[in-house]
């Protein structure tokens, strides 16, 4: 199912420990000043997005408010990514003090760059 503009399904998501750890190998990696992006072609017909949020960040109240603010700009940007991607978002200590117009400005422009390719060697 294609994430519709007011959803976010299940299928939109990375839930398995396997998935998360084959992006932090094989993914590409940007830093921001409090997120760090893993992103890599996925395997299904949509992108999907997994969020960590260590105690590092805050309090339980304040993981799950950045978890559902990043949740709601990868829901706002999936039209606009250029390609199927799988992304992991880690946020660093200090992420959790964020608005949205400073989470939103920090993240998006990366998550609608072109994927870049690597050279071998």
């Amino acid at each position: 199912m294609l994430l519709d503009a007011e959803t976010y399904p299940k299928t939109a998501r990375l839930t398995k420990r396997s998935e998360f750890l084959d992006l932090f190998r094989r993914g590409r990696k940007v830093h921001t000043a409090h997120f760090i992006l893993f992103s890599k072609a996925g395997r299904t017909r949509e992108s999907r997005l997994g969020i960590t949020v260590s105690a590092k960040v805050g309090n339980a109240v304040v993981r799950n408010r950045l978890k559902r603010l990043l949740r709601e700009l990868f829901r706002r940007q999936y039209r606009k990514l250029l390609s199927q991607r799988d992304i992991v978002i880690v946020a660093k200590k200090g992420a959790g003090e964020l608005t949205w117009p400073e989470i939103h400005g920090e993240i998006e422009s990366i998550l609608t760059q072109p994927e870049k390719r690597r050279k071998n060697g």
